[in-house]
């Protein structure tokens, strides 16, 4: 029985990092409105941080998937696990991505656009292009594969640092009376890897200033225009599958998502402005095992879906596909809608949430549409949008792997409700205690 939740030792609202991260938002976008030259030249600083954090999730997802396999005990629970969460990753997808179709549909946002294909300068979007010429299922199935063990961490490749992270694990568990020595020395190494990014997680204001700062230096909200539209539905949709479809599994798992959302609120916050979901990786865990998910489920399905569980990333390819097509007055058959999803189905798997990863796909999407009356180069329409958008891809992303947790938790029989119907009886006190708890606490 999980104990009564019980009073934080109280912080100084100035030294609670969600509040130093609004203040930060609200100086940067003050920054870019009155000075955008000197804003534009904070981008450095929302680079860096986002830099600093990558530079540790390689090891940190090697040290949890290995801990959390090889502290499974037997091979078909590990099994049994990762093909619940693959189960549970793809009809979410499906989810997402038919909601991007039928919004776009419906909304119609890039309807009287009016864009001539041959007035479209590919330049601006040639390197998202070339990208997207080597996306494809045989490309995908070698992408999985790096060069040698090491070459996965140095190029920071999350599917292929799940590759290797997965066969690692697999092999511990089956070492017998070494396992548990092993296992204990990479629970240290993660320890280390987990108190370094608890360190460059202070930094995430500087972070977030940098980047907002940028942002709306570079791109100013007035110069929008036409495109607030489809910056609006994005939002919009992304809200409402987040309330409703998530709300939905959310509910029938048991859980409220309106007090699971204020429960992330500071990992919400990071994500809004540093447009990185990576940023977060390790208090998102830290904050499922305060709800009462098991230290073995979280290290396999938070890491797992940053590659696999993208529900932002497919809302916007399917509804940004679909914007440009109305955009360019192309019209689509049902054969090509069917396409698209299938594509970005495929595609999305490896956007790790960082900036520019949902472009990337989005480009690969458009290349691989048969007969495709959308040419790649009407990206350029919405390339000076894409960093409001990423923002929204990753707080969805965000929101859907923490509910694909609990929610595998729950199916495995390893969620303690007691635990779970206290952490969010009180959301802002509960995450206030786990936050509290030092941050390798989750490996």
């Amino acid at each position: 029985m999980q104990p009564a939740i019980t009073s934080p030792v109280h912080t100084p609202w100035y030294r609670q990092l969600y509040v130093q991260v609004l203040i930060a938002i609200a100086l940067g976008i003050l920054l870019g409105w009155l000075n955008p030259d000197v804003a534009k030249s904070m981008k450095w600083l929302g680079d860096a941080f986002v830099a600093l954090i990558k530079m540790m999730i390689a090891p940190v997802i090697f040290c949890t998937i290995v801990h959390g396999i090889a502290s499974m005990g037997d091979l078909k629970k590990v099994g049994r696990v990762g093909l619940k969460a693959l189960i549970y990753f793809e009809v979410a997808s499906t989810f997402a991505l038919l909601v991007g179709v039928v919004v776009g549909e419906v909304v119609q946002p890039g309807r009287g656009f009016g864009a001539d294909p041959a007035t479209l300068d590919p330049k601006a979007v040639a390197g998202y292009a070339a990208a997207a010429e080597k996306d494809s299922f045989v490309a995908h199935i070698m992408a999985l594969i790096p060069k040698s063990f090491f070459d996965a961490f140095a190029g920071g490749d999350l599917l292929q640092v799940l590759l290797v992270s997965i066969l690692t694990g697999v092999v511990v568990l089956q070492l017998g009376e070494r396992t548990q020595q092993i296992n204990h020395a990479i629970e240290t190494m993660g320890q280390i890897f987990f108190r370094i990014i608890g360190l460059v997680v202070k930094l995430a204001p500087i972070g977030a200033f940098g980047a907002m700062a940028f942002t709306v230096g570079q791109y100013g909200l007035a110069s929008l225009g036409n495109l607030l539209g489809l910056v609006l539905t994005f939002y919009i949709t992304s809200l409402f599958f987040v309330l409703v479809v998530l709300g939905g599994i959310a509910w029938w798992a048991g859980f409220s998502i309106l007090r699971f959302i204020a429960y992330i609120k500071d990992e919400l916050l990071i994500v809004l402005g540093t447009s990185s979901s990576e940023s977060v990786l390790p208090q998102m865990m830290k904050k499922m095992e305060g709800l009462g998910a098991s230290k073995s489920v979280v290290g396999l399905v938070i890491p797992t879906g940053y590659s696999f569980n993208l529900d932002g990333t497919n809302i916007y390819m399917t509804l940004a596909t679909l914007f440009l097509a109305q955009a360019v007055g192309a019209d689509l058959s049902f054969g090509q809608y069917a396409t698209i999803i299938l594509v970005a189905m495929l595609t999305s798997k490896g956007a790790s949430g960082v900036t520019g990863a949902g472009f990337i796909t989005l480009a690969a999407t458009l290349a691989a549409i048969p007969n495709n009356p959308v040419p790649v180069a009407a990206m350029t329409l919405v390339l000076g949008i894409d960093k409001f958008m990423s923002e929204c891809r990753a707080l969805t992303n965000l929101v859907g792997n923490g509910v694909a947790t609990v929610v595998v938790s729950a199916w495995e029989g390893e969620l303690d409700r007691d635990q779970l119907n206290a952490a969010l009886a009180h959301p802002v006190k509960s995450a206030e205690r786990v936050e509290a708890k030092p941050i390798e606490d989750a490996l």
